[in-house]
């Protein structure tokens, strides 16, 4: 028998009520906040998931030095990798790659160079220019370029000595012109051009002119001047294939860029580009 009085058993009542009450809220609470937890969780995962799919891979401004053959299908592949990565820029610069790994080794802001040669590409890395070992992304071949309907008739390498007909080539320092020397070499042609220019861009506008008959040129340069040039294809080109180098330069502005842009050329998308436009792969 109780000995309480009933005060008491009234305040203990109340404090076991009390008790299980907020036992209940607490489960209630935990419950509640473990999920009010996951939903949050999920829905900063989720968040955090969709804002980093929208970072771009590159931004700010890429700035490539790449070898004039490149003019066409580079200027293509800049555009399609600003629209891959929004707040991303690339900037050119096309010329021979001599010329241009002279001014990387001088010290030109660059991220990335292009060179239509390995050893265009071996002066800067010999110069401590590039950041890791360059990468073969495409190969390319000469061809004869002359006006449409080739008015000389020249159907080889041979053709380009006959009495009257002028030949722009490359200076020999130039990919295109060391190329066309080795080209000569091997079909025993010994060739005087009337000018030798310091980058294919140059040859082939003097055929366009009309200031020579013919050039040696490479086929893409051909390909993408198909409206005013017809091309000449000879054997001896298999003797002069030139592959083409990529690195991102150790002193990069940019180095983010440079690695992203070095990696998109060599992307399956970038190398339909370049097959299209008569490159061929290394």
């Amino acid at each position: 028998m109780s000995t309480r009085t009933p005060t008491a058993r009234r305040l203990a009542v109340a404090t076991a009520a009390v008790l299980v009450l907020g036992l209940g809220v607490s489960a209630c609470g935990s419950d509640g906040g473990k999920s009010s937890g996951s939903s949050a969780s999920s829905s900063t995962s989720a968040n955090a998931s969709a804002a980093g799919s929208s970072v771009p891979k590159a931004s700010g401004t890429i700035t490539v030095f790449a070898a004039a053959s490149l003019k066409e299908t580079f200027t293509e592949l800049g555009k399609k990798f600003e629209a891959a990565n929004p707040g991303a820029k690339v900037t050119f610069n096309f010329g021979g790659s001599s010329s241009l790994a002279t001014s990387i080794n001088s010290g030109a802001p660059a991220d990335v160079f292009a060179a239509a040669s390995p050893a265009t590409m071996k002066t800067v890395t010999d110069a401590g220019g590039a950041s890791g070992q360059p990468t073969t992304f495409v190969r390319n071949t000469l061809t004869i370029a002359v006006p449409k309907g080739n008015p000389k008739h020249i159907a080889g390498l041979k053709d380009l000595t006959a009495s009257g007909v002028k030949v722009a080539l490359c200076a020999k320092e130039v990919p295109c012109g060391s190329a066309a020397q080795t080209a000569l070499k091997a079909a025993g042609v010994d060739l005087t051009p009337v000018t030798l220019e310091q980058d294919v861009k140059g040859a082939l506008t003097k055929v366009e002119l009309g200031e020579v008959d013919a050039s040696l040129v490479y086929r893409t340069d051909v390909q993408a001047d198909a409206a005013k040039i017809d091309g000449v294809d000879f054997p001896e080109a298999d003797k002069a294939v030139n592959d083409y180098p990529i690195a991102a330069l150790a002193k990069a502005p940019n180095k983010d860029g440079a690695a992203a842009f070095v990696a998109y050329v060599q992307s399956p998308e970038a190398k339909q580009v370049l097959t299209a436009a008569g490159f061929q792969a290394p």
